[in-house]
């Protein structure tokens, strides 16, 4: 493998006449680790932080010698305007390395290791600036490779800190708990089985409302968040809620009854079946034998793959109080593997009280891309012949509209049998 592979090609770069306070807000600023020195686009030196701080280094001796006098700030002020004043070809090291995109990705590493330095400038034959590749690309590279993606549990677990704040529950309960009420009315459905409850906001709605609900969640943070909101619940209300920690490796060997309704939200069902396709099954088999009903809320793939480029939603939230970010961010998007696996990710960005963003956390899933004609298919399998699609937006009513594969969020399934 060479450097090609895993370098950065988009690059900052400054001049030889750029002033010192430009670059620092490039490097402390930006988050820019170091930055290359360019001619036209030939590298002449290379700049980073250390090579700015050294400049400031005097300051911290002096206040080693004279810790009185050396706390004169019109003088630290003066000293530090005096360094941002300098320009790149003053401060920038000159002593430097670089790569090419055909160097083994080996000797790039080994060579960062020999000169202690962090990144390498990769150029082409004239010396121009071509991309930048550092220990950690190499190290994403190699790892990347080898290590695999987290079991759902682990990715759910990691997620729960954060599911609460991500959605506005206000604002989707209050569109889609109406029209599952009026559904289960209408068909006389009483007691619900939830599966992958989550924080459990959707079976508190409907214990709420009189139905009797069995939500079940394999993460155990999830659970335990969803446990101490039931906890806070009147007594009525605790009665007709029930949670249950279980694998979905189990199935459903834990629970005992017969359910009028199962409901798969939040895009549920994909999840499912790429650890355990026959829980579907499993969860038909938990119904009453007539008039039995399946919900599934599931992302439009179709729309969210082939339409936006897959990304799935963006949102800003601010933070509590007193906090050290003033907002985060979060953005979830799917990338296609192969014909029926995806890989969902979940980042998040934080911002600073200086107005900066910054990457805080990011992860990963695999789940299997299941449409409309999926969907159907596997339904008639388990006997469920009367199968209605309909399309939502998020945080809007879920069966209130007919199902545009190009335009819904979200592709709803009602299943009676």
């Amino acid at each position: 493998m060479r450097v090609s592979n895993v370098m950065t090609r988009h690059v900052d770069y400054v001049s030889q006449d750029t002033n010192v306070r430009d670059i620092f807000r490039l490097i402390f600023v930006k988050g820019s680790k170091g930055i290359p020195v360019c001619k036209g686009k030939k590298v002449i030196g290379f700049i980073t932080e250390s090579d700015i701080l050294n400049r400031l280094y005097p300051l911290m001796q002096e206040y080693i010698e004279d810790p009185i006098n050396s706390r004169d700030i019109k003088k630290t002020i003066r000293k530090i305007a005096e360094v941002f004043a300098l320009t790149a070809d003053k401060v920038m090291s000159k002593n430097l390395k670089v790569v090419t995109a055909d160097t083994p990705l080996i000797k790039a590493q080994s060579l960062m290791l020999v000169e202690r330095v962090g990144r390498l400038p990769v150029v082409d034959k004239k010396g121009n600036l071509i991309g930048i590749i550092s220990k950690s690309d190499i190290f994403r590279n190699v790892v990347g490779q080898s290590a695999p993606l987290q079991e759902q549990e682990e990715f759910y677990d990691w997620l729960a800190k954060r599911y609460d704040t991500l959605i506005n529950w206000q604002k989707r309960l209050s569109q889609e708990i109406p029209d599952l009420i009026a559904l289960f009315t209408k068909e006389k459905a009483k007691k619900i089985l939830d599966v992958a409850s989550s924080t459990g906001e959707h079976s508190i709605a409907l214990a709420k409302r009189g139905f009797e609900v069995f939500g079940i969640e394999s993460s155990s943070l999830m659970d335990n968040i969803a446990r101490s909101k039931k906890h806070k619940l009147p007594k009525n209300n605790q009665d007709k809620l029930h949670l249950i920690k279980v694998s979905y490796k189990d199935t459903l060997k834990k629970i005992n009854g017969s359910f009028d309704a199962a409901i798969f939200l939040g895009n549920t069902l994909p999840h499912l079946f790429y650890t355990n396709k026959d829980f579907l099954k499993s969860a038909a088999e938990g119904l009453r034998e007539e008039n039995a009903l399946m919900v599934f809320q599931n992302i439009n793939f179709q729309k969210t793959l082939d339409v936006s480029q897959g990304i799935r939603d963006f949102t800003i939230r601010p933070t509590e109080p007193n906090s050290y970010y003033k907002a985060n961010a979060f953005l979830g998007f799917y990338t296609k593997e192969k014909k029926d696996l995806v890989t969902y990710t979940r980042a998040i960005f934080s911002l600073t009280n200086n107005g900066v963003w910054s990457l805080t956390a990011i992860n990963s899933t695999p789940i299997i891309d299941l449409r409309r004609e999926e969907m159907k298919r596997e339904l008639k399998k388990l006997e469920f012949k009367d199968i209605t699609f309909y399309g939502s937006s998020f945080n809007g009513p879920l069966f209130q509209e007919k199902f545009n594969p190009t335009e819904s969020d979200w592709l709803n399934v009602v299943a009676k049998r």
